[in-house]
């Protein structure tokens, strides 16, 4: 898979631009601050309807305008797909497939996909439980886009189940009233119905990619390894089955409660769980050095591209700024593993920071141009 040509209307920094693309590497060149990352950003909303990079869709809107579009001509084999996106910063985005009637927006989702490297990502090695599960469920849903639903009944549910929980924690606090809680019960039941899709899922990826990611860290630093990936659940329990995952979410909720009242939120299920890295015997998170954290973090990446190649789900590669962080031999040795990818998209400040192996075609990235060289 793809992109042929990309097409922006009023985001980030282009009023309008359009870009041609080629099967191969395709470099954009320019000094920092022109527009490069911007447009490696949107065949990555296309992926996963997010930015690698902010939270919300408002900073993707061009000052001045009401809306972003971000349009895309997708080759798979023999099939090729027009898919837009219509970005409506507070309120609904909108979405279209082959300039059909509107459809979901997530129902995009699977027509691209990418595999991203990015300075952010020793955030995954260094940062928050919350970088490494946004890690997991953005690859859970490129293996599976229905996934994307899930997910979304997921965050609703919870919502709602805080909201209810934070409403009778006030009430302890102010007066000493309680509340009718008979339907946290069922918001229970739909957060661990919910909750235990996501687990499988998760616990199913981790088993896949752990071989992968292992034999990527020994490519990137011979001899620095092993690597593990152990799943840190935040309800106890060996299950695997989504319905014992659904029976141990039931019980560690039940468990929870009386504390979940007392703090007026939900501390049991997926949004709380981590996953733990490992070199060797010891976490990496503290005790990995900052180019072992790098090589760690370029093999998570390069596992998941392995892992979407071999079930005929061949990714974009995004490679953005990401040369300019690393060795010589670390930089030498992701070009020449990233290099036979159908379409690799990189990003740099300078030619030099783009490897010889990338040879390809190249775009100069100036005050919101774009042109081939």
């Amino acid at each position: 898979m793809h992109v042929t040509h990309l097409s922006l209307a009023d985001f980030r920094s282009y009023a309008r631009v359009e870009v041609p693309l080629d099967p191969g590497v395709t470099a954009f060149v320019g000094p920092n601050g022109q527009g490069k990352t911007n447009l490696v950003e949107a065949v990555g909303y296309l992926a996963t309807l997010g930015s690698h990079r902010v939270a919300s869709d408002a900073p993707l809107v061009r000052m001045g305008a009401d809306r972003a579009i971000i349009r895309a001509q997708v080759k798979q084999g023999d099939r090729q797909q027009l898919v837009e996106l219509e970005l409506n910063p507070g309120k609904a985005n909108r979405a279209r497939i082959n300039r059909s009637s509107q459809v979901r927006p997530r129902d995009v989702l699977g027509i691209v996909r990418t595999v991203l490297f990015a300075p952010e990502d020793l955030a995954l090695v260094k940062g928050d439980p919350g970088e490494r599960r946004r890690f997991l469920d953005e690859l859970i849903t490129a293996r599976s886009p229905r996934m994307a639903g899930v997910r979304s009944d997921y965050e609703r549910v919870l919502k709602q189940r805080n909201t209810l929980l934070k409403t009778a924690a006030l009430a302890r606090r102010h007066g000493g009233r309680t509340m009718d809680l008979s339907t946290l019960d069922v918001w229970d039941q739909h957060l661990a119905r919910a909750g235990a899709e996501l687990l499988a899922q998760r616990l199913d990826l981790i088993a896949a990619i752990h071989p992968l990611a292992d034999k990527a860290y020994e490519q990137l630093a011979p001899g620095g390894g092993p690597v593990a990936l152990d799943y840190k659940p935040s309800a106890p329990g060996e299950a695997h089955t989504r319905e014992d995952l659904f029976e141990q979410l039931m019980a560690a909720l039940a468990d929870a409660r009386k504390q979940e009242i007392e703090r007026g939120v939900t501390l049991v299920g997926p949004h709380r769980d981590d996953l733990l890295l490992k070199l060797g015997q010891l976490p990496a998170k503290g005790y990995a050095s900052h180019g072992e954290s790098w090589s760690y973090a370029l093999a998570l990446r390069l596992a998941s591209y392995d892992l979407l190649r071999a079930e005929g789900n061949e990714p974009v590669l995004v490679l953005d700024d990401v040369f300019a962080e690393l060795d010589s031999r670390r930089r030498e040795r992701l070009a020449e593993l990233v290099a036979p990818g159908e379409q690799v998209l990189v990003t740099a400040a300078v030619d030099d920071d783009v490897p010889h192996v990338l040879a390809g075609a190249r775009y100069a990235v100036s005050e919101g141009t774009v042109e081939r060289v």
